[in-house]
């Protein structure tokens, strides 16, 4: 059985620049996710796929392996996570005949994730024989109460029937956590959303989607509660 953790991380962060590569508490942040899948000593090759010359220096200096460079094809702005990771696993077949029996996405700015739970993920994937694991995260306020703007610009309630209804007493609703995604290349090849897909249920604390300066200096306020 061989398992591939596959990194992504294109050069052309428009919201924060070299965003991948850019310090996070003092080290890159892409260094995060490349320690955290060697330390998890789930992986016969942790890669990098990446487009810049920079970004790969930095990956093999923390001891990923970046094999070969992306294409133009899956660096544009169009190009989707499958379209990177399928081109990632037919250049590994057609360049070194080496066919990966599990697959790992995990993304470049995730310096929150841990090792305990991507080994969590694997387990449940290989139990349950999904086609697909990932991370999620319960929505930090109940999205049943959730308002919009109507055609009048007044607000009123999405669901109007749980207007009075307990915040407890709601059904709680997930979201990606955006960390990594656990899939069987022979079983998955357009979406790693399936009709046979499974996740764990991450904690606030370890989740932080990183978007803009202000989600960066959350995640570094989360990582620092840690140590």
């Amino acid at each position: 059985m061989k398992t591939l953790a596959v990194i992504p991380a294109r050069g052309g962060s428009k919201r924060i620049p070299k965003k991948n590569i850019k310090k996070f508490l003092g080290k890159p942040i892409i260094a995060y996710s490349i320690e955290v899948a060697l330390e998890s000593q789930l992986f016969d090759e942790v890669m990098v796929s990446t487009d810049d010359l920079e970004i790969a220096s930095i990956a093999i200096q923390y001891g990923a392996n970046v094999p070969f460079m992306r294409t133009e094809e899956s660096s544009n702005d169009y190009a989707t996570i499958m379209d990177v990771l399928n081109e990632v696993t037919r250049q590994y077949k057609n360049k070194y005949n080496i066919v990966f029996d599990y697959v790992c996405c995990i993304f470049a700015t995730a310096p929150l994730i841990k090792s305990e739970q991507i080994n969590k993920g694997f387990k449940l994937l290989l139990e349950k024989k999904y086609k697909s694991v990932y991370p999620i995260v319960t929505f930090g306020y109940p999205v049943w109460r959730g308002v919009k703007l109507n055609k009048e610009g007044k607000t009123e309630m999405v669901w109007k029937e749980y207007l009075n209804s307990r915040s407890q007493d709601l059904e709680p609703m997930y979201h990606d956590a955006g960390q990594w995604y656990w899939y069987n290349p022979l079983e998955v090849n357009n979406s790693l959303f399936t009709d046979n897909t499974a996740s764990i249920i991450l904690n606030e604390e370890d989740v932080q989607d990183i978007d803009t300066l202000t989600d960066w200096k959350m995640a570094e306020m989360k990582y620092a509660l840690r140590l």
